[in-house]
């Protein structure tokens, strides 16, 4: 078995309301593109946006990259999945995973402990739950006492693992039907995929930034990195992948209390590794190295306003003109 090349995109777009993606999906869908891929952090949360594509966009794929094991009670989660499964049949993939200590803990209240065992617990739930069972179960990190799903669904969701470091990318391959990777490099791909095993599909949300301005790449990529590469869970991710000598800098000013100098501090060379810029052609020769290393569906996330995001959706699309 191989797991097809599919084509996504990150969603909502920043700058534009919710009511008015029903044109971008019809765009985004008649460009050729297979899915649309929603994020939750502060922002919208991951089911809306989808649910919407559901009735404007009738074949695209839907999944969220990614919805935290953590924030929703097990039922309501359990509901909110079947409730896009129906909306949306053989249409949707749910992709969870732990989020950060900053998400979990920090902004909703939630304590973030065992994170590997929470996700772990909660796909199985959602397997028995999804399936129509009555569970009543303790499992290591929640219990659940006589829930019965109240809404019937035809087939179980494609679920996918959000995972950084081997133990969770075997947990994807074990127990999920895949993986969610985030920041990493088209090289890091080849370290990272192994780890899921064969067979499984790979998405990943790759930054992308429309600019072949030096200064401007520098000026954004340098502080969405410092803002995410100090979040613990990243922080140990890319000392993983063996970036540590080249973050530490940034990571000691961040820890001093000094903002401005740890952005200083973030290497041109990881802004080039972790943030897709350039030229329309070279966007999409450096989003093919992604797939070519083992990624089966890039979801490129547009760091961009709105014109310039609608303007690259034509420019990298499945088939667009190498010569662009």
């Amino acid at each position: 078995m191989s797991v097809p090349q599919r084509y996504g995109i990150t969603v909502p777009f920043e700058g534009v309301p919710l009511h008015a993606h029903k044109e971008w999906y019809e765009e985004i869908e008649a460009l050729g593109y297979t899915d649309l891929w929603s994020a939750e952090s502060g922002g919208a949360d991951a089911f809306t946006p989808l649910a919407l594509a559901a009735a404007w966009a009738p074949s695209l794929r839907l999944g969220t990259a990614i919805v935290p094991a953590y924030t929703r009670g097990a039922a309501t989660l359990a509901s909110t999945v079947a409730s896009m499964v129906q909306a949306a049949p053989g249409r949707f993939a749910l992709g969870i995973g732990t989020s950060s200590n900053v998400i979990v803990e920090n902004w909703n209240g939630v304590p973030f402990e065992e994170p590997y065992k929470r996700v772990r617990d909660t796909i199985r739930f959602l397997r028995s739950a999804l399936a129509g069972e009555k569970v009543t179960e303790d499992y290591d990190t929640f219990s659940v006492k006589g829930f019965r799903l109240g809404l019937r669904i035809d087939e179980m969701p494609p679920i996918l693992v959000a995972a950084l470091r081997p133990g969770m990318l075997r947990l994807a391959g074990r127990e999920g039907d895949g993986a969610i990777i985030n920041w990493l490099s088209a090289d890091d791909v080849r370290k990272v995929v192994p780890h899921v095993g064969e067979d499984k599909e790979i998405v990943a949300r790759i930054f992308v930034l429309p600019s072949e301005d030096r200064d401007f790449v520098r000026f954004v990529g340098a502080r969405a990195i410092a803002a995410y590469m100090n979040v613990p869970v990243y922080a140990a991710f890319h000392e993983w992948l063996g970036r540590g000598p080249q973050l530490q800098p940034m990571w000691d000013a961040w820890k001093a209390g000094d903002r401005e100098a740890a952005t200083k501090s973030v290497p041109d060379e990881v802004i080039d590794d972790l943030i897709v810029h350039g030229s329309p052609a070279e966007i999409r020769e450096k989003l093919a190295r992604y797939a070519a290393n083992g990624v089966t569906t890039p979801a490129p996330a547009v760091l961009a306003g709105a014109d310039d995001a609608r303007r690259l959706l034509a420019e990298i699309a499945p088939g667009a003109s190498a010569g662009t």
